[in-house]
């Protein structure tokens, strides 16, 4: 295996001594500021105004159990009182989590937790520790589990590659590409600005500079203009949430770019953790988000006048635009 240089967005979130530190993409990349959280309040805010993606909230989300339940104090651990008021803490907890943004599937990996509580329960063992390895250990598994995948598409991706990009997986395709540098193919990214937030000039085109990749710039709307022109031979995107057709939904501005890969024959591959807990893309809950997300810059408005804002922030993608998806935990030899 390639040995792997690591983009801060790879794993963008951390816990030590009770406070949970959280890369703040927003200011990525003037400034590689770390939020400190110490409550579950905190966290909630943190994961619903955008302050990290997908993957960095995933990352909160299990930090924020093993924070909190730290903070449960309890006088013997594995009596009846003790046990109830450890598992009302994390459905709380749980609760709170699952409230704070709609379309992400939060209630999949905190109902993974609260299952871990009754199990305890059910089994005579303190559920603080119970929880606490657990869910140590599937951090531990879903970080190999992506260092796997960055293998998986650097098989993917070939010499002469000119990549299409849309709010990819965090860091996932900027290792990638750095390990298809050191094995000499000549590889190059286009990367969409992704509007309202510039997630790919902020982000995406600075974390794959980073990596000395060649990448290149352009608007959502350019995407027909470089596929008609031939300028691009793949796509690699990544995936907020999966259904169990196989449909996904992503940052909007995916569906439009998968219609435009299917007409001119550009195959488009999907970074995705698959799923079944929902049937197909019309059951996603799409969250539309403030209008003045769209409608202010650095929080200075881009129009002056009387306008209506519309912004959903994300669109489903139905699996027949899909010619394959790579998910989390694939064997690079497969």
């Amino acid at each position: 295996m390639t040995k792997l240089k690591e983009s801060p967005l790879f794993w963008p979130a951390s816990l030590k001594g009770g406070v949970m530190s959280v890369l703040d993409e927003t200011q990525v990349p003037k400034n590689l500021h770390y939020i400190k959280i110490k409550t579950l309040k905190g966290a909630v805010n943190v994961i619903h105004n955008m302050k990290t993606r997908a993957f960095g909230q995933f990352l909160v989300v299990l930090y924020t159990f093993l924070m909190e339940l730290e903070k449960v104090k309890v006088s013997k651990k594995t009596d009846f009182r003790s046990q109830e008021k450890v598992l009302n803490k994390i459905k709380k907890i749980a609760h709170d989590l699952n409230k704070s943004r709609p379309t992400f599937p939060f209630s999949e990996v905190t109902g993974i937790i609260v299952r871990w509580a009754v199990m305890a329960i059910d089994s005579g063992l303190d559920i603080k520790t119970f929880v606490k390895k657990n869910t140590e250990g599937y951090l531990e598994s879903i970080r190999a589990k992506r260092l796997g995948r960055v293998q998986h598409i650097a098989e993917v991706i070939q010499d002469g590659d000119c990549i299409l990009t849309h709010c990819n997986v965090s860091g996932e395709l900027a290792m990638a590409a750095n390990i298809c540098l050191k094995e000499k193919k000549d590889i190059h990214v286009f990367a969409t600005e992704t509007r309202p937030y510039f997630q790919g000039a902020k982000l995406t085109c600075w974390e794959l500079s980073e990596m000395g990749v060649k990448v290149t710039l352009v608007a959502d709307n350019a995407v027909g203009s470089l596929m008609s022109d031939g300028l691009v031979n793949k796509v690699i995107v990544g995936s907020d949430r999966s259904c169990a057709n196989g449909d996904f939904a992503n940052k909007i501005g995916t569906y439009q770019i998968a219609v435009v890969a299917e007409h001119f024959g550009v195959p488009m591959y999907v970074l995705t953790q698959p799923s079944d807990k929902i049937r197909s893309g019309r059951d996603i809950p799409i969250e539309i988000r403030k209008a003045d997300e769209l409608l202010k810059f650095e929080g200075k408005k881009v129009f002056r006048g009387k306008v209506d804002g519309f912004y959903p922030g994300f669109d489903v993608v139905p699996y027949a635009l899909i010619t394959k998806t790579i998910p989390i935990g694939v064997n690079e030899n497969e």
